[in-house]
């Protein structure tokens, strides 16, 4: 998989929207939140993206999949070389980056993306100060 493979993919993910930071990364996002960091030039590693908290513990067990520098914390992995892992469990593993960070996006901004707010598998913070309407 190329640059233009990964960000023809990427940019076929609905709201995904892409721009040059950091001087030569191309970084891709949704809701105004990156998923998956491209570098344009030469670098150490080939691609970093956001996973889940399991599927972190299992990627970077696998050769040539190490935590993303700078952004390990938040369960991102970085791939060193493009053949690191197949190409279809590249590409579930950016829409599965993309659907993570969306799923975290606050329901107004999912709203104004199209979405419906609903936030799959959290719950919703409680009101504070709102009581409910009484029967009375």
């Amino acid at each position: 998989m190329d640059v233009e493979s990964v960000r023809s993919y990427c940019r076929s993910l609905p709201h995904t929207t892409e721009q040059v930071q950091w001087g030569s990364d191309l970084v891709f996002k949704v809701g105004g939140k990156m998923y998956a960091v491209l570098p344009l030039e030469p670098a150490p590693n080939w691609m970093s993206f956001k996973c889940s908290d399991e599927e972190f513990a299992s990627l970077i067990e696998q050769p040539g999949v190490i935590p993303a520098p700078y952004l390990a914390r938040a369960k991102w992995v970085a791939l060193q070389t493009a053949a690191a892992l197949p190409l279809a469990e590249v590409k579930r593993l950016l829409r599965r980056a993309h659907d993570l960070v969306l799923a975290r996006l606050p329901k107004r901004t999912q709203l104004a993306l199209g979405g419906t707010g609903k936030t799959k598998g959290r719950k919703a913070p409680a009101r504070l100060g709102r009581k409910a309407p009484s029967d009375s």
